[in-house]
């Protein structure tokens, strides 16, 4: 690894040959902004390829989004390319489809020799494997507010070309207070987690809810594709076996929970295709997947990707974890969700989704007004506890006709 200034790293970045670079650039709240800026100012015109990427990425004529996650930073922009895919197959599109000429990381300071991808590994050991096997650069942009994380992400220094220093705060999400419907949902979903369970949870208010709603069970772990602050709170209130790794691909969150990583033997951050993988979600004991979505239908079905049809998100590991809880022993797999959206001022229960499905044949669907048990009813039972305990009581007639439209047998 050789550390250069960050002029120094425009220049050899410029002299790169591919006529339109692909690059892999840590996603979430991990992205290297310095070294990103630099390679910016350096190619006229390159593929910026990212998950869940955030504000900040670049947007000019020239460069090429990228993502079969779409983030705020990308989400509308013109010309995106998305790629629909399980979070666990993303590393095969890299290795095979989507070749990366540069891979741009944001790492530990070295450490004997090595450092660590910090909060974000995810895809990234898999993109390093992709870029060394057609010859590209591995640049990093090395921060000593990155804390040092085990598991896949330790990364021996020989495997950087070119490193610039950058000091900076890692970023976060913006704090955003639980409101009453996600509490209530939260409560909800947490009466279907038993002591002893392993839990995934996603993205959002919802989940961090349910979190706070089981601080009082003993004996839980945690398999996820992510974590955030409301693993601290778990760990704080007693609520994790203490013998179990906190297992997950990638965390964002608090400078609290930045600091409560650094060199934590009980946090071990895997790539994608371990964490991911659902024979090996199947293994963990009593999973319990607790993900949100956009729409439900009357067919059990949940879209978590589009809205009004244009790419909103995308899979991300909710597929990936319906699969693997449904295997595992005990498991369950929850789609929670408030029962109208207050913006668009509709139900979030339709009565069939218009649009791809991003997942289905769930356990159980949660909302403010209860739960409905999917697994083990037949489909018009299933039709019917979605109506009566999910959807919002104004919507719930028009379900009734729209449903006996579809073949559904319901009162």
């Amino acid at each position: 690894m050789r550390v250069l200034s960050e002029s120094q790293l425009g220049s050899v970045l410029a002299g790169i040959p591919a006529s339109r670079p692909r690059v892999v650039v840590s996603g979430n709240f991990a992205t290297p902004m310095a070294a990103l800026k630099v390679l910016d100012a350096a190619l006229a015109e390159y593929r910026l390829f990212a998950l869940n990427a955030q504000a900040g990425m670049p947007d000019r004529p020239g460069v090429l989004l990228e993502t079969p996650f779409v983030g705020a930073g990308m989400r509308g922009r013109p010309g995106l390319r998305y790629f629909p895919s399980r979070l666990s197959l993303v590393p095969q599109l890299l290795k095979n489809s989507l070749p990366p000429d540069v891979v741009l990381l944001h790492t530990s300071v070295p450490v004997d020799g090595v450092v660590s991808l910090g909060t974000e590994v995810n895809i990234l050991p898999a993109a390093v494997e992709a870029v060394r096997a057609r010859g590209g650069l591995v640049v990093a942009q090395i921060n000593p507010e990155m804390p040092f994380t085990y598991g896949d992400g330790v990364l021996p220094v020989d495997e950087i070309d070119y490193a610039i220093e950058v000091t900076e705060p890692l970023l976060s999400p913006v704090p955003r207070p639980v409101g009453d419907t996600a509490r209530t949902i939260g409560e909800r979903v947490a009466g279907l987690v038993a002591d002893g369970a392993t839990l995934q949870l996603g993205i959002g208010g919802i989940p961090d809810a349910t979190l706070a709603a089981v601080t009082g069970r003993r004996g839980l772990a945690i398999w996820s594709e992510m974590f955030s602050d409301g693993v601290l709170a778990l760990d704080r209130a007693g609520a994790l076996d203490p013998a179990e790794p906190v297992t997950a691909s990638f965390v964002f969150g608090s400078a609290e929970l930045y600091r409560w990583l650094d060199r934590n033997p009980r946090i071990r951050l895997l790539r994608t295709e371990k964490t991911n993988d659902p024979a090996v979600i199947a293994r963990q004991r009593g999973l319990v997947s607790v993900n949100s979505a956009l729409e439900v239908d009357l067919f059990a079905q949940a879209n978590a990707s589009r809205v009004r049809g244009a790419i909103y998100s995308g899979f991300g590991g909710q597929t990936d974890f319906v699969v693997g809880a449904l295997h595992s022993p005990g498991g369950r797999a929850i789609i929670a969700l408030p029962s109208w959206h207050p913006k668009a001022d509709v139900s979030t229960v339709v009565p069939r989704l218009a649009g791809p499905v991003t997942s289905f044949q769930h356990s159980f669907l949660v909302s403010e007004h209860g739960v409905a048990t999917i697994w083990g009813n037949d489909a018009s039972e299933q039709a019917r506890q979605i109506v009566d305990h999910v959807a919002h009581p104004a919507a719930r007639e028009e379900l009734v006709t729209r449903g006996r439209e579809l073949g559904f047998t319901l009162p």
